[in-house]
């Protein structure tokens, strides 16, 4: 994954589309059918979509539950990279989903950031401690019927100056 984050925000000076035409060319996006289809220009938005196939169905012809997390994985984790920028570190370092009803089509997740999240979390890091920012984004059918919900936990922190 760190060599496709390198890739996807580089600088973290990426413009969005650049970053999306990244995402949707990534080989394990590109082969479970993952597909980013927007991301605003300040990255305070991510849409995402999966389209049931027969390479991402499972044994009984549902979504598989490992590409429905998959579609979910890295986005508030890339977002909040390129909007904190170089100054900050930001992992993911856990999850949880709970599936809540079979995926039979086309499936799709919104991801949004707020603009007083992101001051507080700049004004929460300044100590240097690190932050722990639990996200939570579901994943709809075409039918806006919830299929899945999942809990993101980050860790965040200011990188600390470095020494003469």
């Amino acid at each position: 994954m760190s060599v496709f984050i390198e890739y996807a925000v580089g600088d973290r000076n990426v413009k969005a589309s650049a970053s999306k035409w990244r995402i949707n060319l990534y080989p394990p996006f590109l082969g479970a059918g993952i597909r980013a289809e927007r991301i605003s220009d300040d990255f305070m938005e991510a849409d995402v979509s999966l389209v049931l196939r027969w390479y991402n169905r499972n044994y009984v012809g549902t979504q598989f539950g490992g590409s429905l997390y998959a579609m979910t994985d890295p986005f508030f984790m890339l977002m909040l990279m390129n909007i904190l920028g170089r100054d900050y570190i930001v992992w993911d370092q856990a999850a949880k989903i709970d599936f809540v009803s079979p995926g039979k089509g086309k499936v799709w997740a919104r991801f949004r950031l707020t603009h007083e999240e992101i001051v507080r979390i700049k004004a929460e890091a300044e100590s240097g401690d690190p932050l722990r920012p639990v996200y939570l984004v579901e994943v709809h059918d075409e039918q806006d019927v919830l299929v899945a919900r999942v809990e993101k936990t980050l860790y965040i922190r200011k990188k600390l100056p470095k020494k003469a």
